[in-house]
């Protein structure tokens, strides 16, 4: 099988020739990969590693009043000064890494709906450069699968009023968190439906990330998940799949308690399963949930992919894969999350090798 063959047969509830391997990683180990096995670009790096990269499609943001680019998405690879929704970006340098976080949260005064009218920064959904994630995705995918763009509600809420604000906001100020939400909402829905309409067969998946987690718990009670953000996320599922498009759905942390709802929204994989976390259990997850969801990830980026021993990376990995890969469909191994800077390149190697040899 070619690997998006893979990775489709997975998609839809098919056993592949393999349990799929996806890997999500830093600049800097990107750079230390293609070193290691000797190639200039990701495109050979995934044909040495022999994985199933799912390829991002990110747009980028180009407004003209601007007359700047800024990112659909942040992290190590943003651009610009600031994110499309006008949020400053500032560069953080952590040991060997490098990311871009968020400045001064822009809505961190707007204590009142109307407010919003006067700001700015609201993206248009006409300055996405769809073309160029056309161009990409046309170029990829025959042999690959690919995800795309960057959704969120909550991360993005929390971008532009600030973490404290947000977390209080939704007990204290219903019309507030609605009213931006609502707007937050809109835009992606009108720029998702432009996207998936110019990407067409080219575009496997969407991708949206609301981390509703911690280590140990929920960020919020779960009826205030339901009341601000199942309603919402529901009429994305709905919407993707009229498409004939699958959900990504990407939340950290201990999110066992949502899982449910999520799935009556009707999400179909779900990462990173961070299975250190309460209520995360790999077995147990399989088999309350393998029939109605696909798992991605599963590999532990905390403790064992940066500081363990190659040997403890294999027992990881076939541990994941011997439950939440059971019966070897329902599951694309990859780390949780991305692979961090200073990992060490023989661990990396060592799960990829261990599902080549194992599955």
């Amino acid at each position: 099988m070619k690997p998006r063959e893979r990775i489709l047969a997975v998609l839809n509830g098919r056993r592949p020739d393999r349990i799929p391997i996806d890997l999500w990683y830093t600049p800097e180990i990107a750079i230390k990969l293609k070193e290691h096995y000797g190639v200039d670009n990701d495109y050979s790096l995934y044909e040495a590693m022999k994985i199933d990269k799912i390829v991002w499609l990110f747009p980028e943001y180009n407004s003209p009043a601007e007359n700047q680019k800024s990112s659909s998405q942040v992290g190590a690879e943003a651009v610009g000064s600031k994110t499309m929704w006008g949020v400053p970006l500032k560069k953080i340098k952590a040991g060997k890494a490098v990311y871009y976080e968020f400045g001064d949260a822009p809505l961190k005064n707007y204590n009142d709906p109307k407010m919003l009218d006067d700001y700015e920064y609201w993206p248009d959904p006409d300055y996405f450069e769809y073309s160029a994630c056309k161009k990409k995705a046309q170029k990829v995918s025959d042999k690959y699968a690919t995800i795309g763009p960057w959704i969120s509600f909550f991360e993005i809420y929390c971008q532009m009023r600030g973490f404290e604000n947000a977390l209080m906001d939704i007990v204290t100020d219903t019309k507030l968190v609605d009213a931006i939400l609502d707007r937050i909402e809109d835009c992606q829905t009108k720029m998702l439906k432009k996207y998936i309409s110019i990407l067409g067969d080219d575009l496997d998946m969407i991708f949206v990330s609301d981390d509703m987690a911690m280590q140990q718990n929920l960020l919020m009670s779960k009826d205030v998940w339901k009341y601000f953000f199942e309603p919402r996320m529901k009429r994305w599922c709905d919407l993707i799949h009229s498409y004939d498009k699958k959900v990504f759905y990407h939340s950290d942390g201990a999110v066992a308690e949502l899982i449910p709802d999520l799935l009556d929204c009707g999400i179909d994989i779900l990462n990173p399963i961070q299975h250190a976390c309460p209520g995360m259990d790999t077995a147990k997850l399989k088999n309350k949930y393998g029939s109605k969801v696909i798992f991605h990830g599963g590999i532990d980026n905390q403790t064992i992919l940066p500081f363990g021993t190659a040997a403890a990376v294999q027992t990881e990995t076939l541990n994941c894969m011997k439950t939440l890969g059971a019966d070897g469909k329902g599951y694309i191994v990859c780390s949780c999350h991305n692979v961090q800077a200073g990992t060490p390149i023989k661990n990396i190697v060592t799960m990829v090798e261990t599902v080549l040899e194992k599955s």
